[in-house]
């Protein structure tokens, strides 16, 4: 029963396939195959437009470089208290962006508050030499825990970037999940509330090393051309990235795997709230879900194979947790099954 992590499952037997079809002959290198045009012209038709598509082998280079896009000298991103991008990548935007700072901010369950936003904001009126420029926020979807911004929420911070001139970024690792949960389209979450450069992900989804910056204004692909070399992330053979993404996106693959992800958390929920042995924290929105136990529960379950991760308490949780108590995490992924959920089910009956 594992449900530490959607980084722990393998690769989709279709992703598996179209690699091991793609690895033979020889085919132009560096992006310039037909079937690295191939897969950007899918990327195009499903965001509804022309977008400029730069693959990369991590979330975190994505991420990255985005924020390296928008930087200048003394240049401030802004992003939630406990995103991904600020807590678990070692600086990695500071250094590949060559000096630029992620500033928190925050709001409940994973979610930035535009109000807070507004007023982080305010530090950087007039004249920010001292305090540095605003260079762009970022969002991320689903959240670090298992939480969905809204279409609108997305617009209202949307809207505070835009009144500055800030390009709005989103941290996509999860946004197929995100995608299926609100039942809409990519367009609709992403460009047409104001998202200007996404970092898609598909390795959590089905893939086995798969990620892409996308940009929504392709005005800035040719110097994202020059930021996407220089950070080592021009593989040589690319189409081999491109493989999983043509499978990924094969007859709605991504959309199918997500939710499959999504449904087994929902159905992990459940179980949850009928136990007496633990308790749901918070309701789960895409493939994450949340539960409090007490040592002694924790302990019980991983001897019996229950593989999850304790959790830190998240702005905006009220509820009170009992000494020994902690949150933990479950992950669902494509590769989750129904029997694994109801064995876990089981366990806490």
């Amino acid at each position: 029963m594992i449900f530490a992590s959607d980084n722990w499952a393998g690769a989709h037997p279709k992703v598996t396939a179209s690699i091991a079809m793609h690895s033979g002959g020889f085919v132009s290198a560096y992006g310039s195959s037909d079937l690295d045009r191939q897969v950007t012209k899918k990327f195009s038709e499903i965001f509804e437009r022309e977008v400029a598509v730069f693959f990369v082998g991590t979330g975190t280079a994505a991420n990255s470089l985005a924020l390296t896009l928008a930087n200048k000298p003394g240049g401030v991103g802004f992003c939630h208290t406990e995103a991904h991008a600020l807590e678990d990548e070692c600086g990695a935007q500071e250094y590949l962006a060559g000096g630029a700072r992620l500033r928190p901010v925050g709001g409940a369950l994973g979610r930035i508050d535009p109000e807070k936003l507004e007023q982080v904001m305010t530090r950087f009126a007039g004249d920010p030499l001292h305090a540095g420029r605003p260079i762009a926020v970022s969002i991320t979807q689903a959240t670090e825990v298992g939480t969905v911004y809204g279409l609108d929420d997305i617009g209202a911070i949307a809207r505070v970037a835009g009144k500055r001139g800030l390009p709005l970024h989103m941290d996509g690792a999860r946004f197929a999940n995100a995608l299926v949960a609100l039942e809409t389209t990519p367009a609709e979450m992403t460009w047409k509330r104001g998202v200007d450069i996404l970092s898609f992900g598909g390795t959590k989804n089905g893939c086995w090393c798969a990620e892409a910056i996308v940009l929504f204004d392709t005005a800035k692909a040719s110097e994202m051309a020059f930021i996407h070399k220089r950070a080592a992330q021009l593989f040589s053979k690319s189409r081999f990235i491109a493989a999983q993404f043509a499978a990924y996106f094969e007859d709605g693959l991504w959309l199918e795997t997500a939710r499959h992800a999504n449904s087994l958390a929902a159905r992990l929920a459940g179980h949850i709230r009928a136990s007496k042995r633990i308790r749901l924290a918070w309701e789960p929105q895409a493939n994450e879900v949340f539960a409090i136990a007490s040592t002694a529960e924790r302990e019980r379950l991983t001897k019996k194979g229950v593989a999850f991760h304790t959790w830190h308490t998240p702005q905006g949780f009220e509820a009170e947790i009992g000494d020994g108590d902690k949150i933990c995490r479950f992950v669902t992924s494509f590769a989750t099954t129904a029997d694994d959920v109801d064995a876990f089910g089981e366990l806490i009956g």
